[in-house]
């Protein structure tokens, strides 16, 4: 099959053996696969892949089983499913545990349903899961033109939340379009400031992908008991930590990797995303945002655009 590699840094297209399905796993013949940030910091050496898993970039994908390995039982060859991966995706076919599968929700084509799998496990994991964001709570998402911004800003106002996003100016509109309350743009404006000044107590959960940069500012936009989920260190890994603000709050800080995690935890994630967000992608509350779709030996130009921020949603690649 053919693939993208990574060689000194660079993503380089290259035919490579058929991945095979072992014990509770199956092969799908990929129709799409979704872009992360994460498969930037994997080529560029700071996100290796966990022992064991496919050495290729690609962290979601959708397509149609060709294989079902031993003791799969529930699945079958023919079937659509989208998928959560621990790399790989940047191919044509992928070996996935059978527990990380998604059925393709009702009213999405197959390509769209790739646009899923990385982005609601992870708000979901974090934002309902650990944090859990409620009815009536404000939900502070920064990036929030991102993949996983634009689906953070409709699952929280799903569940009844008040959505506070920050994103350069041009892209307010469409953000506006999909529930944010209140958009910042974080090259102008002190999100701690408007934040505070939004309800006069500040955020309950905040979402971060910018890592140290953000910490201390986070801390004080955070409302009495609020979590912060730190998921990304675009802005570094290391800041100090005013324990006494954080305490004075009640406040606590978490930070997690999806990708790292067992693969019983990651199938219990799947499970629950599919039972609590998948109704709510089928209902129309929370869909896809979907930026483009280049072909797979395009993944060099897909990884330029992640990096200039100016995407909106999600990059796809087709093999």
């Amino acid at each position: 099959m053919h693939a993208i590699v990574i060689e000194d840094k660079q993503l380089v297209p290259r035919e490579v053996p058929d991945p095979e399905a072992g014990d509770g796993e199956v092969v799908i013949d990929v129709t799409a696969a979704g872009v992360n940030r994460a498969d930037v910091a994997q080529r560029q050496g700071f996100y290796p892949p966990p022992p064991g898993a496919s050495p290729y970039p690609g962290l979601e994908c959708a397509g149609v089983i060709s294989a079902v390995g031993p003791g799969v039982t529930d699945r079958h060859v023919g079937e659509r499913v989208s998928a959560l991966l621990s790399g790989g995706g940047y191919a044509e076919r992928v070996a996935v545990p059978a527990g990380q599968l998604f059925p393709v929700p009702a009213g999405l084509s197959l390509t769209e349903s790739a646009a899923l799998p990385e982005v609601a496990c992870t708000v979901w994991s974090n934002v309902v899961d650990r944090d859990r964001l409620r009815k009536g709570r404000t939900l502070l998402v920064h990036g929030g033109g991102s993949g996983i911004g634009t689906f953070a800003i409709q699952l929280g106002k799903a569940l009844g939340a008040s959505v506070i996003a920050t994103a350069r100016a041009g892209k307010h509109e469409a953000l506006r379009a999909l529930g944010a309350d209140l958009l910042i743009d974080y090259t102008t404006d002190d999100f701690v400031s408007a934040t505070r000044d939004f309800n006069g107590q500040g955020a309950d959960v905040i979402l971060d992908i910018v890592g140290a940069k953000y910490l201390s500012r986070n801390i004080e936009a955070l409302a009495p008991n609020g979590r912060i989920s730190v998921i990304g260190m675009q802005g570094g890994r290391k800041a100090e930590l005013d324990l006494g603000l954080l305490m004075a709050k009640r406040g606590s800080v978490s930070s997690t990797s999806l990708r790292a995690r067992p693969a019983a935890d990651k199938a219990r994630i799947v499970a629950a995303v599919t039972r609590d967000v998948w109704p709510l992608v089928e209902a129309g509350a929370v869909k896809p945002v979907i930026q483009t779709t280049m072909p797979l030996a395009r993944a060099a130009e897909a990884h330029e655009l992640m990096e200039s921020s100016d995407h909106l949603g999600k990059i796809l690649l087709t093999p």
